[in-house]
């Protein structure tokens, strides 16, 4: 049996933690913040709750496999999952709506003739159909696998290059550019432009940039689902710590790692703020990107390529803005769990998340709207909890200081902060009218500064949108969760842990489940 030692409790984290633990080793995880979960928050209070995280869980197998390897219940005996229907309800600025049923292609075509006009269902399910073709090309690669070694053959994008005439006649591939240019190419509607521009948004993509292997985010979405915990994402967060506690891990809340204490070269502890140190046989870091070097006193020389492949493009991911708001009135009963009211500018929202500026919301942001039908999100049937987000750069007048991890702390409203909140409730009343007359109050939750949305690792680019791998240069120590491969998202962390406890028990030279 041997002495494990996690540093942080989000879900990458506790996935490996329990995995490890069954599989007969001693697991002790070391979280710096006062509870679990990371990314998985919920804000309460006055009986309304809010997810002020992921809103909705995608690829559900995942934790369906991670349940059934760490003991007998299965995810559905400790977590009540639904089936979201509508999926998602998209408002576009002309005032066209289309509510896309979920994981079921015929019937997002029909909706999109339906509510975009003819031709619009098939020329997106053609779209999906090449977006097929990139999940089954990187799929084992980027989700089931650790990181290869000679990571750069992961550099070409695997979305279908457009044929081109060339010499003599001769067709040759063209490279399919970023996927604002297979937008603008293969689906020529601004509306269908829009729809699948904020899937690249949500994930905290610039979709002028980003491959067009992010054409993979709506299939996983539209093929797989999307899915709803009773009691909110917060509730599978609670299941995955105590399925943690019941397999022995143990856990220490209020204690932050300072060093990886390294010996002849391999990881063997840690040592936390107050000067104790802990043995241990491995090390398993589940760390924003970039802290871990300033952990590894002991291992100089560190060298920049250790943190390769991703972090640039890291660093620019934005920031999630959101407002709760708390509302009288029942929930009608044919309101969407979500509804996606898009910006009035893409170009100048882009400008404004991933420009140089100071984190400014443009007049009419993308705002997403979710309305859980939960009895347990609010006091009574007779009130609503609602929840607006929207994308934000992470430094500037919106941001606030870096915060203990997982904590949700509600602050006073800056004059900047206010107004933000203002334009997403305005943007906001596309999709509840009359919602500013329903407000009984609201709390503002900027990001913490530096704090970005964590996406997927994607292929294409050179590279640069991978992550880095969970095996690390110094023996015994591994990384876990959404700054590690395969990137972040609630499924993709759950696969990470899942990949790290395979290394561990199985070998650096495991290759993955078969």
């Amino acid at each position: 049996m041997a002495r494990i030692a996690v540093i942080g409790a989000g879900m990458g984290a506790m996935a490996a933690a329990a995995r490890l633990a069954v599989a007969g080793h001693r697991v002790a995880v070391y979280e710096r913040g006062a509870t679990y979960g990371g990314a998985v928050r919920r804000f309460e209070r006055a009986g309304f709750g809010f997810d002020t995280g992921p809103g909705l869980l995608h690829l559900p197998a995942v934790y369906r496999d991670l349940f059934v390897k760490t003991g007998r219940e299965p995810l559905e005996s400790v977590v009540e999952l639904s089936q979201v229907d509508p999926a998602a309800r998209h408002v576009f600025p002309d005032g066209t709506a289309a509510s896309l049923p979920n994981a079921s292609r015929a019937g997002v075509l029909a909706a999109l003739d339906d509510a975009l006009g003819a031709g619009a269902g098939e020329r997106w399910s053609d779209f999906l159909v090449r977006a097929r073709e990139a999940w089954d090309r990187t799929r084992r690669p980027l989700l089931e696998e650790p990181l290869w070694s000679d990571w750069q053959v992961l550099g070409r994008d695997p979305y279908p290059a457009e044929p081109k005439r060339g010499l003599f006649g001769r067709r040759r591939p063209a490279a399919p550019g970023p996927l604002a240019e297979v937008a603008r190419r293969e689906l020529k509607d601004p509306r269908l432009t829009a729809l699948l521009e904020s899937y690249a948004l949500a994930y905290g993509f610039d979709p002028r940039t980003v491959p067009a292997s992010a054409a993979v985010l709506p299939y996983m979405e539209q093929t797989f689902g999307s899915w709803y915990p009773r009691g909110g994402m917060r509730a599978l967060a609670d299941a995955l710590y105590e399925r943690c506690l019941a397999r022995k891990v143990e856990f220490t809340f209020g204690a932050e790692v300072t060093r990886v204490v390294v010996a002849d070269g391999r990881a063997a502890g840690v040592e936390l703020r107050d000067g104790t140190c802990a043995d241990a046989d491995t090390v398993v870091a589940g760390l924003a990107p970039g802290r871990l070097p300033a952990l590894l006193k002991d291992a100089e020389p560190w060298r920049a390529d250790d943190v390769r492949p991703g972090t640039d493009a890291e660093r620019r991911a934005p920031g999630r803005f959101t407002v709760c708001l708390a509302l009288r009135g029942p929930r009608p009963a044919d309101a969407a769990h979500r509804t996606v009211v898009h910006a009035a500018d893409r170009a100048v929202e882009l400008a404004a998340v991933f420009g140089q500026g100071q984190g400014a919301l443009c007049d009419r942001p993308t705002v997403t709207v979710l309305r859980p039908d939960d009895p347990g999100s609010r006091p009574d049937d007779g009130h609503e909890a609602v929840t607006l987000s929207a994308a934000v750069a992470p430094y500037g007048d919106l941001a606030l200081p870096p915060a203990a991890d997982g904590e949700v702390a509600e602050h006073g409203e800056t004059p900047a902060q206010a107004a933000a909140a203002d334009r997403l409730t305005e943007a906001a009343g596309a999709a509840i009218p009359g919602l500013r007359e329903r407000v009984l109050w609201r709390a503002v939750l900027p990001p913490a500064e530096g704090e970005s949305v964590r996406g997927p690792a994607l292929a294409g680019d050179g590279g640069r949108f991978l992550r880095p791998a969970n095996r690390t240069r110094i023996p015994g120590l591994y990384a876990v969760g959404g700054g590690s491969h395969p990137g972040g998202g609630l499924a993709h962390a759950g696969m990470s842990g899942a990949l790290v406890a395979g290394l561990i028990v199985n070998g650096d030279d495991w290759r993955g489940s078969q």
